[in-house]
């Protein structure tokens, strides 16, 4: 926790996106959280956020009733974040990551019925960034360019992202978070 806070148990409301929640469901949340806080002194409440805008660790502040609240032990927490937390390592989020594409792998051969990629322009553009990755393993490299769409500004990947894509390639990003919208990948 920050400030060298300690609390014993963390309890958890997971989001995939940042903005899944209208102001009334993010109200009701936060009172119930809020309560918990007040049941259990030595404990704090996570809004974790798998996809949010940025890595993050904030106090979370939003309106009930018309009034902007906060408390300290509130917390919106992105994923990378979390995982730090829990596991005590800054960029666990980022490692989990980097075996998925294997773990993939074995299990797609080991399935018989393999899809086939259409051809696209947008797979075209994972494939360039993927080969500037210097990763020897293709399918971790695709992965990567991948998780860049969502992962971003997290601990382990922004590193990546800014000597990939560079700072100056935002449209690259969102052209590519356009068309994993329209896969109904994101929401």
């Amino acid at each position: 926790m920050p400030d060298n806070d300690v609390v014993h148990t963390v309890y958890v409301e997971m989001k995939n996106k940042h903005n899944t929640m209208n102001s009334s469901a993010a109200g009701k949340t936060y009172i119930k959280m809020q309560s918990q806080i007040l049941d259990d002194d030595d404990c704090a409440c996570f809004l974790v956020e798998a996809i949010a805008k940025k890595s993050q660790n904030i106090k979370w502040t939003t309106t009930v009733d018309g009034k902007s609240v906060e408390h300290r032990r509130i917390r919106r927490v992105s994923l990378d974040q979390f995982y730090a937390l829990v596991t005590g390592q800054e960029d666990a989020l980022y490692q989990m990551c980097m075996v998925l594409p294997k773990t993939i792998e074995e299990v797609v051969n080991s399935v018989e019925d393999t899809a086939s990629i259409p051809h696209d322009s947008v797979v075209e553009e994972l494939k360039r960034i993927a080969e500037k990755m210097n990763e020897s393993d293709e399918n971790l490299a695709m992965a990567m360019a991948i998780y860049l769409l969502g992962f971003n500004t997290y601990n382990g990947f922004s590193d990546k992202a800014s000597l990939v894509v560079g700072v100056n390639d935002e449209a690259t990003l969102k052209r590519l978070y356009e068309y994993a919208k329209r896969l109904g990948y994101t929401q």
